[in-house]
């Protein structure tokens, strides 16, 4: 829309109708319709005063917001418990307990799909782990599995509670939250939104924000959240919430109880080789380009590749290390030095990050 006003009657009604029509266009809750259709017509009155720039581009504004708020669309996708735990394994190794904690609610969801009784809360997961243990993957694997999109809302260093749900739009430059905007994003009602690093809010802010996050996670009050700049009640009842935490002794109680924390352990080598060979370095090979035979590595050397510097508890070094040696392998066969490498102790430091 441009930014000038209408500065005729024409161009006002020109304008406005348009605005209508795009109103009309979509499916909206009745009082909410109502209440856009009113606004709607101030503006037509306020036309005939010749004047009305600041007040149409805030309406205008306004009904693209809440437009873009999926009040009905939601993912209906066959529920396959087989396959939506075979692309969990697929992503991620290890974290039996996380999965099966999905694929509970999962059967309840097909359950109670299959006697038509709606639809059921979904579980409030918290994974609680150290940097590196992946708790932000997860999450987007699971987007993949259930054939959910998935938004994103970072906690690391939120200041103010206004920040999820959002300023009047009486307030010039108004925006709806961060909670709010996720569901625009995804474009269904029955996304999964990660909640991630809940536990790094600043101190002065920490409060208000944990207050929001009781209403956002309590089954009784999130089918009712108001943002308030779209000043309506919105339904987050059906939405998988992932929240992450490097630890939960800065969450308020309140918001604990709404929480099922299941805890992220730190891998241990076996765990990491595995990780390292099933999972990191085919993915490096893919991303630059190479066949699986162009690496081989003699296993003897995992150990001085999984702890070049010495322990660490999840796997965002190791991801490195490999991403590294991949690169450099890349430059020999650019260069045309090799075709294929093999790694082996005589050859494996030059390939190794120096610090």
């Amino acid at each position: 829309m441009d930014n000038s006003a209408p500065t005729s009657n024409t161009a006002a009604k020109r304008d406005l109708d348009a605005l209508t029509q795009k109103l009309q266009a979509v499916e909206l809750p009745p009082e909410l319709k109502l209440k856009a259709e009113d606004m709607i017509a101030r503006l037509e009155r306020m036309s005939s005063q010749g004047f009305y720039s600041e007040e149409f581009e805030k309406v205008t504004h306004y009904v693209d917001w809440i437009i873009k708020v999926p009040w009905t669309k939601r993912v209906d996708r066959p529920i396959d418990l087989a396959g939506i735990k075979a692309s969990m394994d697929k992503s991620h190794y290890g974290m039996d307990s996380v999965k099966e904690r999905i694929l509970e609610y999962m059967a309840v969801l097909k359950l109670r799909a299959s006697k038509n009784l709606g639809v059921a809360r979904a579980p409030i997961i918290c994974l609680v782990g150290l940097v590196g243990t992946g708790k932000t993957t997860f999450a987007y694997a699971l987007s993949e599995a259930l054939g959910r999109p998935i938004a994103r809302i970072p906690f690391g260093g939120l200041g103010s509670a206004r920040d999820l749900r959002g300023e009047s739009r009486l307030h010039i430059e108004a925006e709806p939250g961060y909670v709010a905007r996720a569901l625009c994003t995804s474009g269904v009602k029955n996304p999964i939104i990660l909640l991630d690093e809940i536990d790094r809010v600043t101190e002065e802010a920490r409060m208000d924000i944990m207050g929001v996050l009781v209403e956002l996670l309590d089954p009784s009050q999130n089918d009712r959240f108001l943002d308030h700049f779209i000043d309506y009640p919105v339904d987050l009842s059906e939405v998988l919430f992932i929240a992450t935490a490097n630890n939960t002794g800065n969450l308020a109680t309140a918001v604990m109880d709404r929480l099922e924390p299941i805890q992220m352990p730190s891998y241990t080598d076996e765990e990491k080789t595995h990780i390292a060979q099933e999972y990191l370095l085919p993915k490096a090979l893919e991303a630059g380009g190479m066949d699986p035979s162009t690496i081989s590595i003699d296993p003897a050397l995992w150990p001085s590749i999984i702890r070049p510097l010495g322990y660490d508890a999840g796997i965002r070094t190791l991801n490195r290390t490999i991403e590294g040696i991949v690169r450099k392998v890349a430059a020999m066969v650019v260069t045309g030095q090799a075709q294929t490498v093999h790694l082996t102790p005589d050859n494996i430091k030059s390939f190794l990050p120096k610090w």
